[in-house]
Parts: structure tokens; sequence; C-alpha cells
């Protein structure tokens, strides 16, 4: 599969190479604003500096890769889509809920392949945490656990253009959370406040929040969210149902434990989500392929991407007014 990737920053990085080194893909084109950024991606995994208009024309690419800035994701999906090629976007798709639907519905009309890119459904223990619940080894799902905590606060200049800590940072864990759940939530309950950084207060944002959701048959999830954990990239789920509890824990740098009479010493958790989702960028990406190649839908879907953004936008209005938020 012949990919051309739109967006050359962090996240393309890890997109672009995972391409190259994929044994049913190549890397064919890369587009960025920024041409030094482009050059040293497209020289690293033999591809060739391009336009975003020449990739998306060009017939030779199956499929392309949008991680540009958000504001440019729903344009994009439609303008691929209606190329005739299978895409996958970063997340979100966009911070405006009415304007994810017209996209869906460009792309239904197409009939192009999409995937929002929610690599922590494919994180390799929180995906053994749902492949156990699936199986039936905690029997029906009563509460979820979501607990998501940065190393450091963002600049507050990303603070002001990311749509705030609901739709940037916790949009992850909602998605996480009805992956979980089993079950759409139709209640939302929302705090939060500035405890880290005082500018990102003043720029109208939340560094701290959590969020409780239920679902129809009153089955609970609830998130912990911080711009600031001192130990590293906390990142745990868990699980209880009528049989048990699943959880996955933290990833340390390393196993390797000192123990004396002190008592035991352990090394930190990874310090970020380059580290800690190496694989699960690899795993998205062969799920993305091996969906494309079998003429199967992608998943997650656009359609998830929705689903997660309108909780987002619930969160945020809960948070803003105080009141739980009740979806139909």
């Amino acid at each position: 599969m012949r990919f051309g990737l739109l967006g050359a920053g962090r996240i393309g990085r890890i997109h672009g190479a995972n391409v190259a080194a994929h044994p049913g893909a190549s890397l064919t084109a890369v587009a960025d604003a920024d041409a030094a950024a482009a050059g040293e991606l497209a020289q690293r995994c033999g591809a060739r500096v391009a336009s975003i208009d020449d990739i998306v024309a060009d017939r030779s690419v199956d499929a392309v890769l949008i991680c540009t800035p958000t504001d440019m994701h729903a344009d994009l999906i439609e303008r691929a889509a209606k190329a005739g090629k299978a895409v996958f976007c970063e997340k979100p798709v966009d911070l405006d809920s009415d304007r994810i639907r017209r996209c869906l519905d460009v792309v239904a009309k197409a009939g192009a392949p999409l995937m929002i890119g929610f690599n922590r459904r494919f994180d390799p223990n929180f995906a053994e945490v749902k492949k156990r619940i699936d199986a039936g080894a905690v029997g029906a799902v009563e509460l979820v656990t979501v607990l998501s905590r940065d190393p450091a606060p963002p600049p507050p200049s990303y603070v002001a253009r990311s749509g705030g800590l609901f739709r940037d940072m916790m949009i992850h864990d909602l998605d996480m959370a009805r992956f979980l759940l089993g079950e759409e939530p139709v209640e939302v309950h929302a705090v939060g406040a500035s405890l880290v950084d005082p500018a990102i207060g003043l720029a109208g944002d939340v560094d701290t929040a959590a969020v409780l959701l239920k679902t129809r048959s009153g089955r609970i999830a609830q998130i912990s969210n911080s711009r600031r954990a001192t130990y590293g990239y906390d990142q745990r789920i868990e699980v209880h149902g009528s049989k048990g509890m699943a959880r996955a824990q933290n990833v340390p740098v390393t196993t390797v434990e000192v123990a004396t009479a002190a008592g035991v010493l352990a090394d930190p958790v990874q310090n970020f989500f380059l580290e800690r989702y190496a694989a699960a960028y690899r795993r998205e990406l062969d799920a993305f392929i091996e969906a494309v190649a079998a003429g199967k839908p992608p998943s997650p879907s656009g359609a998830d991407g929705l689903a997660a953004q309108i909780l987002a936008d619930a969160a945020t209005q809960a948070h803003r007014t105080g009141e739980p938020v009740r979806l139909g």
C-alpha cells in the first residue's frame, strides 16, 4: 500500500517511520508547510517531497495519513475521500461536531475507508484488557476507571488553540471509556480546575479534571486527567465487573527492582507518549492496512471520532455550567 503523508511534525514523523518500516507499505510522498521538515522526513523514509494537492491528485497513492493541524483535518479527509483514497486521520476530525457530521457524509458518499487515530485502543496492555472483558473474564462490566496524566503541561500558546483539555487531552480517555464500557454513555458530569499552571487558567482552560459517564443500563466510567505527573506519563485503566476486575498498570522504564533493608527501589514509568505508545502506533497502522486490504471498514471509525467529540463537548459544557449533560 502506497502512502502519502500530510504533515511532518512530531506525530507525522512517527507514522512516516512506521509506514517506511512496514513490510506491506511504502511511504511515497511527504507534504508539510515546513519544507525542511518535509525534506528531512522524506529523505529518511525514502520518499519524495510533494504538495498536498499533488499527493491528493496522484493516482499512484493508495492512502493518505493526515497529521496536520486540527483545523485542516475535515477538509483534507473530504478531499482524499473524493479522490478515492483510503484515509487515516489523527484525532480529532474537527473541534465542531456538526462539521464532523458533514465530513462523514462526504466520506460515506465517496465510499472511502476512514480510520481515526485513537491509538490507545491498540496498546498491547489495554487491548488485552478489552479482549478479556469480551471473553467474560470479569463478568458484566459495572465500573470503568481511566487515569491519564501528562508529565508536564503544554505551553499556553498551545492551550489557546487546542479546544480545551476535554477536547484535546481527555478525548482519548473518552474513547477508551466507550471502548471498555461496551455501551454508549447518556449522562456526563465534569469538574475541572487550574492547579498546575496559572497561565492555563488565564487562557480559559483547566489542567486538572474529572469526568463521570453513565450508560442507560447504569454502567459508570470515571476519568481522571492532570497536566502534571512528577513521576512520568501516568496511563492506567481498570474494569470492575460482576465476576472480578481487570486492569493495566503503568509501563516502567525497566522492570528492574533493587531491594535492600531500606526498601524496594524501582525505575519510574516511561516519560511520554512517544515511548509509552510506540507499539500502539505500529499496531494501529497494521490494523488500518489489514482492514483496507481486506475491504473491511477500519476501526476506530469516523463515527467513533464523532461519538468521542460529542462526549468531549458534553464534558466541556458540564464543567462550565456545573450541571450534568444528558445525551440522546
